[in-house]
């Protein structure tokens, strides 16, 4: 009856609505106009700012049920008051800040969703990143003092394979620590993260930094479900050697950031180490993943010996390499144009998975799109950012919560996994009130401005009670456009800047746009598309031989990484020796997943126990070999590891190899299932130069081999291979 009552208040509030009112955004699938968002026949509108009421209905039979109705239930007086003449926009502004107020738990720290207890390491800093580090500063701060664990490490969280190193993207505890310091000022903070900072960083390198192509190696960040954004074959030691666009751009900025927070605490010497370390990362970005014919960075590089690019958008990626100056101005300006714009808004990746459902594949998540805005907005993408504003706030008004994530398909949550009340998602709607329309910018010693209002967007807008240091901020900005006309501070006109050490008491703040047209950009906008199937590849004697694809324009085949050939056979004479693939591409050029490696290369395969060999963190493990070339190689172990599941836990094993005593890299022996010693898989390839004849090869434990749970760093080894590159 509950239901039935309100959706008939709904409709009668809906059938009075002005559907003729102004059009702020459109697209295919969706109109926002006024104070109301139409989605085909359904419908939502703030009949008060403190209220939205929506007439959708979720796919039917689907686990999860969904509000009709948002009502304001906490007290938000203490936070920062928006006035807007748009009814709708305030009052999806209120609804996240009623659902922060959910999101702070008993101990003061921030709650991951509704559905998911705990604080996350990459889900709380995201959020403080977004808007959480001015909102909630102490939270901020006892969230993120969880997530460092008893040798003064950052944790990485469970994940794939049993986390770090498979998982790298725990440097952005980095950031968001640095955000919490350029918010607050805390020095005793900032004395606080610095060696956890400096410490996890060094590590990191240690693990898992290529030091040819300067990349960084592991899952891409916060896309931590293997077959929802890699090719079935990959392992989840494949997965380690990926070398991945936003784990490599978050790895740039924290090392960024701990040159920052050196200088203020005078160490000179590792300022400068640090700030090298962030340019030599972001270098290795342009150099390695941009991608001149489509106009944004691949994904990543994937493969075992030989790595190949990954063509698709990934749009976090994309907006962090904007946000965080990694592509320099142009290129900022090429992705906004470039990346893939579906109707509900930018997909996590484009293009999607054919046959892997709806959750990182298929799928929009809101905070993501926050940083599109945030993005666009910087590249001055004015198209750009209305889109973004739009792919957050429709399903925050359908749906009466900021939740988790979306079909791209048709807009619903029907997902693989949902919640409401999610974190990183009401901290990007309030991000894009904040940082764009009134362009708040908080820096290491003063709060900037630089308001980003859109021509649909033109208001006069307040912001009252902003709290800054020791200021109490009353914000008004007036106009559009992206330049300041006029900035006063308690009526005196200065530069859009308040300094930190004279931020306080009362300041009113007037902002007057310039009412200027901002330079006309363009946004790619596509249908959702699905990329060709992966083909299932072998050799037969000297012949690689793969399955037909349906509907497929024609393949390519890789040697090496490489492109040796396009035909539309499905067989390919190897004449010479390498790693080879084949990749489906579709008649519109879109292109697929490249298939498992195979080898037609020389290799040598060394038992070291036919039941296996535990090692364990006590243990070292030398094997002999006889080298009959001399040339490059890769090294891989045969091993089992039945301490976890595949997709959660942090037992990951982990050991130095060393050949005759030199280090040459990490070998990474992932989880495979929890109890399942039988299930024998290969480790990653470590790439070795050897002379001719005999040599000693080692498994070591050493400090840095740490992994996540510290105490198992256990598994079986039962062989060597050496293969001749």
């Amino acid at each position: 009856m509950r239901m039935k009552a309100i959706y008939a208040i709904g409709m009668a509030i809906l059938s009075g609505a002005a559907v003729s009112a102004q059009t702020i955004v459109e697209t295919d699938a969706y109109v926002w106009h006024g104070d109301t968002i139409t989605q085909g026949v359904f419908m939502a509108t703030a009949p008060s700012a403190t209220e939205i009421v929506s007439t959708y209905s979720a796919q039917p039979g689907y686990y999860m049920g969904i509000d009709r109705q948002w009502k304001l239930k906490n007290d938000i007086s203490s936070y920062p008051k928006l006035t807007t003449p748009n009814r709708l926009h305030e009052a999806i502004y209120n609804m996240g800040l009623d659902e922060m107020v959910n999101a702070v738990e008993p101990d003061t720290t921030l709650r991951t969703g509704k559905e998911w207890a705990g604080v996350w390491t990459r889900d709380v800093s995201y959020s403080i990143l977004l808007s959480m580090a001015y909102m909630q500063p102490e939270a901020s701060m006892i969230s993120l003092m969880k997530k460092v664990d008893p040798l003064g490490r950052i944790i990485q969280d469970t994940g794939s394979g049993g986390a770090w190193p498979v998982s790298t993207d725990r440097e952005i505890w980095c950031v968001a620590a640095w955000e919490v310091y350029k918010v607050t000022g805390d020095r005793k903070w900032l004395e606080y993260i610095y060696p956890i900072m400096k410490r996890s960083l060094e590590t990191d390198r240690e693990a898992f930094y290529n030091t040819e192509t300067g990349l960084v190696k592991g899952e891409t960040s916060f896309i931590d479900w293997r077959e929802q954004s890699h090719p079935r074959w990959m392992q989840c030691a494949d997965i380690y050697n990926t070398e991945t666009l936003s784990t490599s751009v978050v790895h740039a900025q924290a090392w960024k950031v701990l040159g920052e927070a050196a200088e203020i605490l005078g160490h000179r010497k590792e300022a400068a180490e640090a700030f090298a370390e962030s340019e030599k990362i972001a270098k290795a970005i342009n150099d390695h993943l941009w991608m001149d014919d489509k106009g944004y960075y691949a994904m990543y590089l994937y493969g075992r010996d030989n790595l190949t690019a990954n063509p698709r958008a990934e749009t976090l990626g994309e907006s962090l390499a904007i946000m965080w100056d990694v592509a320099p101005a142009e290129r900022a300006k090429t992705v906004t144009e470039s990346n893939p714009t579906t109707p509900f808004g930018a997909t996590i990746f484009y293009p999607s998975i054919a046959d892997i459902p709806s959750y990182h594949n298929k799928s929009l998540w809101p905070w993501v799109g926050a940083w599109w805005g945030l993005a666009n907005a910087k590249a001055g993408n004015e198209e750009g950012v209305m889109d973004a504003i739009g792919s957050v706030f429709r399903p925050a008004a359908l749906f009466c919560t900021n939740k988790e994530n979306f079909n791209i398909e048709n807009g619903d949550i029907a997902t693989e996994l949902n919640s409401s009340n999610m974190l990183w998602c009401l901290s990007g709607n309030i991000a894009l009130t904040h940082k764009i329309l009134f362009g708040i910018d908080f820096q290491k010693d003063g709060l900037a401005f630089h308001p980003f209002v859109p021509k649909a967007l033109a208001a006069t807008r307040t912001l009252d009670g902003f709290k800054y240091r020791d200021a109490d901020l009353n914000i008004t900005v007036s106009g559009y456009g992206n330049e300041i006309k006029s900035f006063k501070v308690n009526g005196k006109e200065q530069k859009p800047f308040i300094a930190a050490n004279k931020a306080k008491g009362k300041m009113n703040i007037e902002i007057v746009m310039a009412d200027n047209e901002i330079p006309a950009m363009k946004v790619n906008r596509q249908a959702q598309k699905n990329a060709p199937l992966t083909p299932d590849a072998w050799i037969e004697e000297s012949t690689l031989v793969w399955n037909p694809i349906e509907y497929i324009g024609e393949y390519k085949v890789l040697r090496n990484g490489k492109e040796v050939a396009r035909t539309h056979a499905t067989t390919f004479e190897i004449v010479e020796p390498g790693e080879y693939q084949v990749v489906g591409i579709a008649g519109d050029g879109t292109e697929g997943f490249a298939s498992e490696p195979r080898s037609a290369r020389k290799k040598l395969y060394v038992e070291i126990d036919r039941n296996g060999k535990d090692i364990d963190k006590t243990s070292s493990l030398t094997v002999p070999v006889n080298i009959t070339e001399p040339g490059e190689y890769f090294v891989s172990v045969k091993y089992a590891n039945g301490n976890g599941p595949v997709n959660t836990e942090n037992k990951c094993a982990i050991r130095t190899l060393t050949v005759d005593g030199q280090k040459e890299g990490l070998v990474v022996m992932p989880q495979r299932g929890s109890g399942n010693w039988a299930d024998l898989g290969w480790s990653n390839s470590v790439p070795v130069k050897l002379s001719a004849g005999q040599h000693n090869v080692t498994l070591e434990f050493r400090p840095e081999d740490e992994n996540m749970n510290i105490e198992t760093n256990h598994a079986k080894v039962y062989g060597l291979r050496i293969v001749k590159d």
